[in-house]
């Protein structure tokens, strides 16, 4: 199986100065000299620290993984794609501490991640290796496997966005539109939950295998594996440091989004901001794997990017939001609701149809890439990034 963490220690480095430069930026906050620079250099210190720590916590995340992977035998494409669910957890981490602030800003931080994650998958699929018909190749468990999650997303999108038009439209509903409940986000949170366990049981059942074919990014592998002490270590480490840097890089971006709201700048663009930022450790991954040849991996973990959006990120966003609104964290609106249904939260979700509609229609048809579903894939992935951020 060929790993997606890098070789040799650079991401130990990376991940100590990290931590060195987050612990100093708490530092500052500590002595009472956060505000040194306008609070701009303990800013500087949470994002440069957060995002170096999170890059290190997910290579620590994927050498766990791919351990697994070896003593399991997963092929290069599944190993990727646990990474990626792996590389999730500085993401929901951050994620809860915007949450536990600003719910609704949260709920669309979380869908246009999503929309980041369709437009760096269309980017990348004009790096990838093509034949002499300028078709790309695409692994059998994103042809048969993510298709099929890319729809489910899709039609989830649909009829949700649909929903939240005709409650607001008509005042329909217990929260008379005003907003989706507690008990709505336990449902439409533990129902996408579901269909990720089903299909993350599927691929290591069905896909988990070799499939026999050469590929130019397999490598020879040990088949013995890493020992369970050091891939324990691995997850822990990594389970750790991404809360650190989660919490980092969100304080950074708070502040961030706050300054571009007090400059006069739409709350979309904050949004689409920390939509980045949140989405930084898949990112990284991506860009590790594909700098060391190895495409299935960070192929898995761009379009993991995009199908655990709405199967993982999406549903512990619901569900934070509920228990929080439980638990008195948050405050409830006037006729009980916790979700608000406006233009931003219902736009950014209805968006999301033609987005994965898109897709499906390129990855499916054929299980391969041409240049032209490139090009239709960045400019409508791109048109709607922009419409949401200009006029969202």
């Amino acid at each position: 199986m060929a790993g997606g963490g890098g070789e040799g220690n650079t991401w130990i480095y990376v991940l100590v100065g990290g931590l060195v430069a987050v612990g100093a930026a708490f530092g500052l906050e500590v002595s009472g000299s956060g505000e040194l620079l306008d609070g701009w250099l303990v800013g500087g210190l949470q994002a440069t620290g957060g995002l170096m720590v999170v890059f290190g916590s997910c290579e620590s995340m994927i050498k766990c993984v791919e351990g697994i992977g070896e003593r399991l035998n997963w092929n290069p494409f599944v190993a990727g794609t646990m990474a990626g669910l792996a590389s999730n957890l500085p993401e929901i981490v951050m994620l809860g501490f915007v949450l536990a602030a600003e719910p609704r800003v949260g709920f669309i931080v979380t869908a246009l991640t999503l929309h980041v994650g369709a437009l760096a998958f269309g980017l990348y699929s004009g790096l990838l290796p093509r034949d002499a018909t300028g078709h790309a190749r695409l692994p059998e468990p994103l042809v048969k496997l993510s298709t099929d999650l890319f729809a489910a997303a899709a039609g989830a999108f649909l009829s949700t966005g649909l929903l939240m038009v005709l409650m607001n439209v008509f005042d329909a509903g217990d929260h008379r539109g005003e907003a989706l409940g507690i008990m709505d986000l336990y449902v439409l949170g533990g129902l996408l939950l579901l269909v990720e366990i089903v299909a993350v049981r599927r691929l290591v059942r069905r896909f988990a295998g070799d499939s026999g074919e050469e590929r130019e990014d397999q490598v020879e592998k040990d088949e013995s594996g890493p020992s369970v002490g050091v891939i324990v270590t691995y997850g822990v480490v990594g389970i750790l440091t991404s809360v650190v840097g989660g919490h980092a890089v969100g304080e950074f971006a708070d502040k961030l989004v706050g300054s571009l709201t007090a400059a006069g700048y739409s709350e979309m663009v904050g949004a689409l901001i920390l939509s980045i930022f949140a989405a930084a450790g898949a990112f990284a991954m991506i860009i590790t794997a594909h700098a060391k040849g190895l495409h299935d991996i960070a192929l898995a973990s761009a379009s993991g990017q995009i199908n655990q959006v709405p199967f993982v990120v999406l549903p512990f966003t619901l569900i934070l939001i509920a228990v929080f609104a439980q638990t008195g964290v948050i405050p409830m609106m006037d006729h009980g609701g916790v979700l608000p249904i406006d233009l931003e939260t219902t736009s950014v979700v209805l968006l999301a149809f033609p987005t994965m509609l898109i897709l499906w229609k390129a990855v499916q048809d054929d299980g391969k890439v041409n240049w032209v579903e490139t090009a239709s894939m960045v400019a409508v992935f791109a048109l709607i990034v922009y419409f949401l951020a200009r006029h969202g």
